[in-house]
């Protein structure tokens, strides 16, 4: 809620001030047609700057690559150019989140699966891979919005609590699969730590930063300063290994735009699976990195 709320407040704000501007230019006599081809521009152009941003900081930050991760000039296009389409799609996805966030009716289940969004976000980014999940069967898909988004993860940890609670008494299974992008996985690792992991049969994490990312430097809050490379709070978040109940499994990419170093992205003990010429937002809508999920959760 707390995310849609933001985003409708500032992209209405400015669209209110620019259709104010645009009303006295025109009356003014300005031609109106440069006006309207504006207000997409002036959007993806942030959009642009971000992109930029976060993309520069990584690459800045990055770890050191394998000879086959490392990009000709065609797919670094393409890397930057899905990713932009990435996030400039996300705004609306989660201005409207509700259509994603909408529970399954309740009927009996065996493997219900729980989506874990980032943060910042909202359920509402979690739209196209729902879409891929169900197609190949995986389901019932549950995708909730915690928050609010600056507020502790051991808060957030203690929503999912209730929510898996909720699922499994919908379903009657005896386990929940998770599946959590970016901050999270740091979620469904603080809720095992806190709640125990009985109830959780497997957790794929998409780009999670399991050792922080310097980008978590840029905003602030209680979570951001969760994500930062060395804080205290991750040191208190036992590793996944091999073997651990439940199991971990870290999806993540050698071009990740929003984790750097981006091999904190991997477990050190745990099972990772790695994708190249993927960026951070991107992988939510990827098809290949759609398959490894459903590949890992009909595993």
């Amino acid at each position: 809620m707390w995310t849609a709320v933001s985003l409708w407040l500032v992209i209405g704000a400015g669209v209110v001030a620019f259709g104010i501007g645009a009303a006295n230019a025109v009356r003014a006599g300005a031609n109106p047609w440069p006006w309207i081809g504006a207000i997409p521009g002036l959007y993806l152009g942030l959009i642009l700057v971000f992109t930029l941003a976060y993309f520069a900081l990584a690459w800045v930050r990055r770890a050191a690559r394998p000879v086959y991760a490392r990009l000709d000039a065609r797919r670094a296009w393409r890397l930057f150019r899905r990713e932009f389409l990435a996030i400039a799609g996300s705004a609306p996805r989660m201005m409207s989140y509700r259509a994603t966030a909408r529970d399954p009716k309740p009927m009996p289940a065996r493997d219900p699966v729980l989506l874990l969004h980032g943060v910042l976000c909202n359920a509402g980014v979690w739209r196209k891979m729902k879409r891929r999940l169900a197609k190949a069967g995986i389901g019932p898909l549950y995708a909730p919005s915690y928050g609010p988004p600056l507020a502790s993860i051991e808060v957030f940890a203690d929503q999912i609590a209730a929510t898996v609670d909720r699922i499994l008494a919908a379903t009657g299974a005896r386990q929940v699969s998770i599946v959590a992008h970016s901050m999270g996985g740091l979620v469904a690792r603080a809720y095992v730590r806190k709640h125990g992991g009985e109830k959780v049969k497997r957790v794929i994490t998409i780009g999670t930063p399991h050792a922080g990312s310097v980008h978590a430097w840029l905003f602030p809050g209680t979570s951001l300063a969760q994500l930062r490379p060395g804080n205290a709070w991750l040191e208190t978040l036992p590793e996944p290994g091999l073997g651990a109940v439940p199991e971990f499994v870290s999806v993540w990419s050698w071009h990740d735009s929003m984790i750097a170093p981006q091999t904190s992205a991997r477990l050190q003990h745990g099972r990772n699976v790695e994708v190249v010429g993927v960026g951070h937002n991107a992988m939510l809508i990827d098809p290949e990195v759609a398959q490894r999920v459903i590949e890992e959760l009909k595993r």
